[in-house]
């Protein structure tokens, strides 16, 4: 039986096993991004910016249930992951990770029988109107960010007033999640989720291939935290140096050969306030899309259809914050 039939089989404790799984990937991916040693962000190796590795596994484990819920809308789903964060560690711990996975979740969520992945991603981000809109500003409202300020458009203060995707379109030339909603993902199929199936096969450890994706993100695009937060210029400082130590990584035997110069700009970033917190979450994306292609004979509609990230793009527009 496929996960793909209109009932979805159930599992022996009662719950669809469609979910079951997504849930076992949400926590796969979130723990691993955590068990990761990932310069200016929380980690296994380090705590900081007022937080531990054990507020984020309180807020996998709070979030799970409500990001995964069954016949949810989009922005229902996000308001509701980032309240029962809210109510379990009282600080934003996981805003971008909700905003980025709660649309590949809610796209493995349909059981559409023909399209894949990507394919349903976009239709959902098109669709999202007013409504998911609201809830998601109450979302953002509630997680209160660190450096969201008002915005002359769209602010999210304000009511809604438009569909997500017009929203996000506005944010997206300076949020990098609020361009992943404007490009159906461009970032996390085009760019992440191929170096991560390249590293995951160099390294052959998944924690710290996933370090050096995290790495690879940050020398890669000035991180949209920093730049809120500090400025675009130390952002864009902040990704230069992280190229630096990127090329010093790459020819290293293995990662961990690099640990001391890791931790040692882990310190520096921490000493300084600079949290690259937009490049964590995509890392917990692409490490979710990541599982999603690895489970394609449950999530894709047949034997037959095609890998995740061979999925062409759609096109869409929108834009917001981590």
């Amino acid at each position: 039986m496929t996960l793909f039939h209109r009932r979805d089989p159930i599992s022996d404790g009662g719950t669809p096993v469609r979910r079951v799984q997504l849930m076992r990937l949400y926590r796969q991916a979130c723990l691993l991004e955590l068990e990761a040693l990932k310069p200016g962000n929380v980690h296994r190796y380090a705590s900081g910016h007022g937080m531990c590795v054990e507020d984020f596994v309180h807020s996998v484990e709070a979030s799970v249930a409500p990001l995964t819920e069954s016949g949810v809308g989009l922005g229902a789903r996000i308001h509701g992951a980032v309240a029962a964060t809210r109510e379990a560690v009282g600080c934003n711990t996981n805003l971008g990770i909700l905003l980025l996975c709660a649309p590949l979740v809610q796209a493995a969520l349909d059981p559409c029988p023909t399209r894949g992945l990507r394919d349903r991603l976009a239709e959902i981000l098109r669709t999202a109107g007013a409504e998911d809109t609201d809830w998601l500003f109450r979302a953002i409202r509630l997680a209160a960010p660190g450096g969201l300020g008002t915005a002359p458009r769209h602010d999210v203060h304000d009511g809604a007033g438009a569909p997500l995707v017009e929203v996000m379109a506005s944010a997206a030339s300076w949020d990098r999640i609020a361009r992943q909603y404007a490009t159906d993902y461009a970032d996390l199929f085009e760019v992440a989720l191929p170096l991560s199936v390249d590293l995951d096969g160099r390294w052959l450890d998944q924690a710290w291939s996933t370090a050096v994706l995290y790495l690879e993100l940050l020398a890669r695009w000035p991180d949209s935290h920093i730049a809120r937060k500090q400025g675009a210029e130390t952002a864009d400082e902040v990704r230069e140096r992280a190229a630096v130590l990127l090329d010093e990584v790459r020819r290293a035997e293995h990662p961990r050969m690099r640990r001391a110069e890791l931790l040692a700009f882990d310190r520096e970033l921490k000493d300084a306030g600079i949290n690259p917190g937009t490049s964590a979450d995509l890392t917990v994306a692409t490490r979710l899309l990541r599982g999603l292609e690895t489970a394609a004979s449950a999530f894709e509609p047949t034997a037959a259809s095609r890998r995740l990230s061979d999925v062409p793009a759609g096109g869409c527009a929108t834009g917001i914050c981590s």
